[in-house]
């Protein structure tokens, strides 16, 4: 290590001289190049590795990210441009801007533009591809649930006077029941089944249980209830609360 001379030992008998100083700092100078130099050429080419590696990545990250919000930014506008044509009935014109997006779309992209193309299909009279659309979504497993569910509805309700009911009962038996946010359009195209596959029973519990959630449209209700009452089954627990919800005033009884 390099020494520097001060005032207390520059004057001591055995100190070091001044040029004796300067040839042990020129020492300690060399020692460290030929240390450095040591290094650089034992770890030099590794660690030069590491930083291209390191710098590459930083930048092939950024590049992504920008590249990956831009291509975001593109999907929003096509969709935003899809809807436009949709608020003016061109649902062929919708269609055909969100095309690209139904192969090579992000999945949010993606699914938006099904449902677009299904909408123009049942538009055009084409109700085999909507199904089919509808069929895609829901099997796709990086689609949300809720938007799946959905899907599973809309494919069901577009042909479901070609379906056997036993296909309808199965395939919407995890949604035709109370709580679940499908509950009622699942409940109701359920019950229809149930109908038609000669299951008056079924129907008319599943009706009842459908007059009496309150989470369901009142005119849902009603009609689920009037289903109910047709199948003998009696859906209304509170007479009173219901005449007073369909705005009817019981008549007074004679004065006394």
């Amino acid at each position: 290590m390099a020494r520097t001379p001060t005032d207390k030992n520059k004057n001591q008998p055995g100190s070091p001289s001044r040029e004796d100083e300067i040839l042990m700092r020129e020492i300690d100078e060399a020692v460290r190049q030929d240390d450095t130099k040591e290094f650089f050429q034992k770890y030099g080419v590794p660690l030069g590795l590491a930083i291209s590696l390191l710098l590459a990545g930083m930048f092939g990250f950024y590049f992504w990210d920008g590249r990956n919000e831009a291509a975001l930014e593109r999907q929003s506008e096509q969709i935003i441009s899809a809807l436009d044509s949709v608020d003016v009935n061109d649902f062929e014109g919708a269609s055909e801007k969100v095309d690209g997006l139904v192969d090579e779309g992000s999945i949010g992209a993606r699914t938006s533009a099904k449902f677009l193309q299904a909408a123009a299909a049942l538009e055009e009279g084409n109700p085999a591809k909507a199904v089919e659309l509808y069929a895609s979504i829901a099997a796709d497993p990086e689609t949300p649930g809720p938007l799946r569910n959905l899907a599973v509805i809309r494919e069901v309700s577009t042909n479901f006077d070609e379906r056997d009911p036993a296909d309808v009962i199965a395939k919407l038996s995890d949604l035709a029941v109370p709580g679940n946010p499908y509950f009622g359009s699942a409940g109701e195209l359920t019950a229809i089944a149930h109908l038609e596959a000669g299951n008056r029973d079924e129907a008319g519990a599943l009706f009842a249980e459908m007059a009496n959630d309150e989470a369901l449209p009142e005119t849902l209700r009603s009609r689920a209830r009037q289903m109910a009452g047709l199948l003998g089954v009696d859906a209304i627990e509170d007479v009173e609360q219901l005449l007073e919800d369909e705005g009817v005033t019981p008549a007074e009884g004679p004065a006394e």
